[in-house]
């Protein structure tokens, strides 16, 4: 066992709930097992999803984001959310094909609350699905398509103490390391990083659908 959790594991339910005591009423009340109106208006303004997905390689969170209102909801227990070309690593997709079960995080720029979806997902590449998703004439390479099994909104308490829609918290990218110094340095040279960095912006542009 690690050391850091060897002194003072919580191990059961019972003492993890001594801990943290029960639900408010309010937290139990805004669960569904439905895409509710009031939920139906946060997804389509939310540009930005991370979908979590399980399978035999371990778990996956990935990034998918759009203009507001990608995620479409094509009726109260139904989600569909275009799978837009990437790096062709696939985890999600390989996961879902392996495991179902998927968790969807909206973020919405400048609000608070968040929004969680839990569902179960198939994959299709149906011609008509694709085509709702066309921008600027390009289709996405697949469509998931999420049955909904439970809906709820996530208080706005970790935004606010990330500060995360405050400009003056962010910052200059150049604070950190580049993709190519960090591509460089794990390939131990096989990647030409100032090469990658200069040919990145181009590349994004060509590449964005």
């Amino acid at each position: 066992m690690n050391e850091l959790t060897k002194a003072h594991r919580i191990a059961d339910l019972e003492d993890l709930e001594a801990i943290y005591g029960s639900p408010s009423t309010a937290s139990i009340k805004k669960e569904v097992s439905y895409i509710h109106p009031h939920y139906q208006k946060m997804v389509e303004a939310a540009s930005f999803v991370v979908l979590a997905t399980s399978g035999p390689q371990g778990l996956d969170a990935s990034p998918r984001g759009d203009p507001a209102g990608f995620v479409h909801v094509h009726d109260e227990k139904t989600l569909l959310l275009p799978d837009r070309r990437g790096n062709n690593r696939i985890d999600s997709l390989r996961n879902i094909l392996h495991d179902p079960r998927v968790a969807l995080f909206f973020l919405i720029p400048g609000v608070g609350e968040t929004l969680r979806i839990n569902g179960r997902a198939t994959i299709t590449t149906d011609p008509l699905l694709l085509e709702q998703f066309s921008i600027a004439g390009k289709l996405p390479l697949s469509v998931l398509v999420v049955s909904v099994e439970n809906v709820f909104f996530q208080c706005s308490r970790a935004v606010v103490r990330a500060g995360l829609w405050d400009s003056e918290l962010h910052i200059k990218r150049s604070s950190l390391p580049s993709t190519g110094t960090i591509l460089q340095t794990l390939s131990q040279a096989g990647i030409d990083g100032s090469k990658y960095d200069s040919e990145l912006p181009e590349r994004l542009k060509k590449t964005l659908y």
